[in-house]
């Protein structure tokens, strides 16, 4: 059992274990110390200095930060006395100096840590320190996000988040004012290692991050008489966005979001669940066919984009490991622009295909070659969580007291096993449902898959399946990934199939989600929350197995034949390029 320490913080009494910090201490007695630079277990540098207290610890008051600062016996702390708020408000004035003041066209007003700080200590436009203050161009040269450091405080949150996803393609450049975040010889974003996963946009206190807006491309499409526009939702998007709107972490919100689409304007609402089932197919007669015909093993998933960039990058050796499935939202907009088009009389190229993604990596997917399976892009524009939600707001929509709507038929009934696809070991779950019972040749007892359940960066098992064992793992976070590839490729672990998410816990915590404060972020498991929503779509489902979908079935027998033919192949699956050169070195 940890020893306890005992300390006076704002003079009540707290006991704590040894080691923890003034910070988490004050947590014990409800008092959340501001900070801007710190990410538990990320970014612990006491660098912003706004967590400041006064701490005596027998040799009179000193200020000290908090987020570093370990508690010891007979401590006494002061969190708001006049000397702490004065050092707060001169260091907000301080970073002020050389912010950008557009606090009126800012993508985050309203939902910026450092402007609800300078709200807070009372710290007005007319900032005392002004002086000289650099300007920066914008950097907007990759396909899914802008960096503005004219609106970055040098609190290095991004640099430990891409850090943290084993990339590290940015960090401080210069010194002294000419301080700025960039990457290696400042080059543009598009010319380095970035594999467009977003953790940096979602960990970033200010407008310096953001994804790149095409929500003015939507509503132009859906003003267009010309185009018929379809939208598509991911799993992950219905388990988030009402944070946008207020509700709890965790609320689903399927139905509003459906309704909410509909009053956008879009004709066709239609669910990316549809896809997963049939990515599961796929998948799943192509894990078969490896398994009994000596294909590359471990097969590893191809759902996640920023995974996939950061194999061609980082990993090439393993590409004829991935599997060559499409990801859901590619396989869906495939599959809108050939048979739905056909099915219907509508040209492919009067189809606007739109995806709502938790995902910044899907603008870069959407460029990427062979993903155009009618000659023209499978999916037109790719928007986040975030960028839905600014459209309904714009649209001035009642989101919270919509009522809940059903999606469109046919491509609207998807199965549980498709849903628990926008969380760490959902792939895996869905496709060990189908696989096992086409080996077993019998029902499922329980579909549920414990061993691959939970937000551990790591899972693994060994499942014996029609007599035959086999080794599986899930991982999330690329660093975990990193890990386990470089163990499989130098022969210490041996699994049959991987299943590989590119952000920490899976979609549920994508680039794309709704950006929470710090304060938040350190005390609710985010990842955790949104996965039981989705579970619990998944729980309420009478169809619960991808291969039990009327709709997947009559795909197959009106249009694909069956899974993994040719015409399956050619539209619904697609190759990869190794991008290694592209790295910087």
């Amino acid at each position: 059992m940890a020893k306890m320490i005992n300390l006076k913080i704002d003079g009540m009494e707290v006991s704590v274990p040894a080691g923890s910090t003034i910070l988490e201490a004050a947590r014990q007695v409800g008092i959340e110390i501001p900070t801007l630079c710190f990410m538990k277990e990320c970014n612990e540098i006491g660098a912003c200095r706004i967590c400041v207290v006064e701490v005596n610890e027998g040799r009179g008051f000193r200020i000290v930060a908090s987020c570093v600062y370990p508690v010891t016996e007979g401590m006494e702390v002061k969190t708001n006395s006049v000397e702490v708020q004065k050092s707060r408000r001169t260091t907000l004035e301080l970073m002020l100096s050389t912010h950008e003041r557009k606090c009126l066209s800012c993508v985050r007003s309203g939902n910026c840590e450092f402007q609800a700080l300078c709200n807070d200590y009372g710290i007005t436009d007319e900032a005392k320190f002004d002086g000289m203050k650099p300007e920066y161009e914008l950097d907007c040269s990759a396909p899914h996000m802008i960096r503005d450091n004219n609106k970055c405080i040098l609190c290095r949150r991004c640099v430990a988040a891409c850090k943290a996803q084993k990339v590290s393609v940015i960090g401080a450049n210069d010194r002294g004012i000419d301080t700025n975040i960039s990457c290696g010889f400042n080059l543009p974003l598009n010319q380095v290692g970035c594999v467009s996963c977003g953790q940096c946009i979602v960990n970033c206190p200010t407008g310096a991050l953001r994804e790149k807006d095409d929500t003015d491309k939507v509503f132009e499409a859906l003003n267009n008489p010309e185009k018929v526009v379809i939208v598509q939702t991911a799993p992950a998007v219905r388990a988030a966005l009402g944070e946008e709107f207020g509700m709890p972490i965790g609320t689903g919100v399927e139905g509003k979001m459906i309704a909410a689409l509909r009053r956008l304007g879009f004709d066709k609402v239609f669910d990316t669940n549809v896809s997963a089932d049939l990515t599961i197919m796929e998948e799943g007669t192509e894990f078969i066919d490896r398994v009994k015909n000596g294909g590359a093993l471990p097969m590893i998933t191809s759902c996640s984009p920023g995974w996939i960039k950061f194999c061609e990058m980082y990993h090439p050796a393993m590409l004829p490991n991935l599997s060559t499935c499409k990801s859901p939202q590619q396989m869906f907009g495939a599959v809108i622009k050939t048979w739905y088009a056909e099915k219907n009389g509508i040209a492919p190229e009067n189809i606007v295909s739109v995806s709502v993604m938790p995902c910044t990596a899907k603008k870069f997917e959407i460029g990427r070659d062979d993903q155009d399976a009618a000659g023209v892009a499978d999916v037109d524009i790719s928007i986040t969580t975030r960028e839905l939600a600014r459209m309904i707001k714009r649209a001035r929509i009642d989101f919270v007291n919509l009522p809940d709507e059903q999606f469109d038929s046919p491509l609207g009934e998807s199965t549980g096993a498709a849903v628990i696809f926008g969380v760490t070991g959902g792939v895996m779950e869905a496709a060990l449902r189908t696989v096992v019972e086409v080996l077993e040749g019998k029902a499922l007892d329980k579909v549920e898959f414990e061993a691959v359940r939970g937000m551990e960066s790591v899972k693994e098992a060994t499942l014996n399946v029609a007599g035959m064992d086999v080794n599986i793992c899930v991982v999330s976070g690329l660093d975990a990934v990193d890990k386990v590839l470089t163990a499989v490729e130098n022969g210490e672990k041996n699994y049959h199939f991987i299943e590989v998410m590119c952000c920490p816990g899976g979609c549920v915590n994508g680039g794309g989600q709704p950006i929470q404060p710090t304060s938040v972020r350190q005390n609710i498991d985010l990842r955790a929350e949104r996965a039981k929503a989705l579970y619990s779509y998944d729980e309420a489902n009478v169809l619960r197995k991808s291969h039990e979908s009327p709709v997947v079935k009559a795909l197959y027998e009106e249009y694909f034949e069956k899974p993994g033919s040719h015409k399956a192949h050619k539209i619904l699956h697609t190759s990869y390029v190794n991008r290694s050169k592209d790295i910087v070195k």
